[in-house]
């Protein structure tokens, strides 16, 4: 990990369980459990950092009283599923995400494919891939613009980030800057269908009820992303994952699908 400079944004571990007990307090004397972040406690994660935060995801589930739904069979047919169509997009993607990572790599030289850590079922961690929609350094510029902060929620969002390149607002957009995750469920890491698979910034200040987004598998899409995506309210985004992971079943993961590729047309919600 890079060095951090006379504000250390990297804490012990002692620090990450302080930190988040403090905002399960705080956001436990609130009657609504969105919270407005516009300065993150902790921005980096080494290792260690990452294991414990995962391993309290663990114990936190443990108590849920959120039930997901689907038994064996569908959960072999979701795998199923997911292994067909990511191979089927994959194998017409060369030529299209060819080009874009040319555009990408001339208006701002550097690795046209970012990573970044997120955590999907059971807080297990896992790199998850897009195409780069800003400047090389967006992540140690992300204590500048945090206090910028448009969501209602936990969720950074922001219309005018000054870290979006000028190809990156179209492919972000288009949704074409998410084409890579197909890679992650190929691989397993996500699915299809399922709750967006959040930052480890964010989790360390779920409440209980949030973290029950991470009961399932993340996914490329979800209820939310097909009715207004970046337009929705953080806590109404949450109820409809949790909303998601009592009743899914192989006929609304469809369902869900085809909703996903008319948003992604209509361009619903898209920042």
């Amino acid at each position: 990990m890079p060095n951090a400079d006379s504000t250390d944004l990297r804490l012990s571990e002692e620090d990450i369980t302080e930190v988040a007990l403090q905002s399960l307090k705080e956001s436990g004397q609130s009657d609504s459990f969105t919270q407005v972040v516009t300065e993150y406690p902790i921005l980096e994660f080494d290792e260690n950092a990452l294991q414990l935060l995962s391993m309290g995801v663990h114990e936190t589930l443990r108590y849920s009283s959120v039930k997901p739904a689907g038994g064996r069979i569908y959960l072999i047919c979701k795998r199923l599923f997911d292994i067909v169509v990511s191979l089927i997009v994959l194998l017409l993607l060369p030529v299209p995400m060819g080009i874009i990572m040319l555009l990408i790599c001339l208006e701002d030289k550097g690795n046209p494919i970012f990573s970044q850590i997120r955590l999907t079922e059971d807080g297990k961690p896992f790199r998850m891939y897009k195409l780069r929609s800003m400047c090389m350094d967006a992540e140690k510029k992300f204590a500048e613009v945090q206090k910028e902060n448009q969501s209602d929620g936990i969720a950074f969002k922001s219309d005018d980030d000054p870290r979006i390149t000028k190809i990156g607002k179209f492919i972000r957009k288009t949704s074409i800057d998410e084409l890579p995750q197909f890679w992650n469920v190929l691989k397993g890491d996500m699915s299809l269908i399922g709750p967006r698979p959040p930052l480890p910034r964010e989790v360390v200040l779920y409440t209980p009820e949030q973290m029950n987004r991470l009961l399932v598998k993340g996914g490329l899409s979800c209820i939310c992303q097909t009715e207004g995506r970046s337009d929705m309210e953080f806590d109404k985004w949450v109820e409809s994952d949790i909303h998601y992971i009592e009743t899914r079943s192989f006929k609304l993961d469809i369902s869900l699908l085809w909703k996903t590729a008319g948003a992604v047309i209509q361009r619903k919600g898209a920042k």
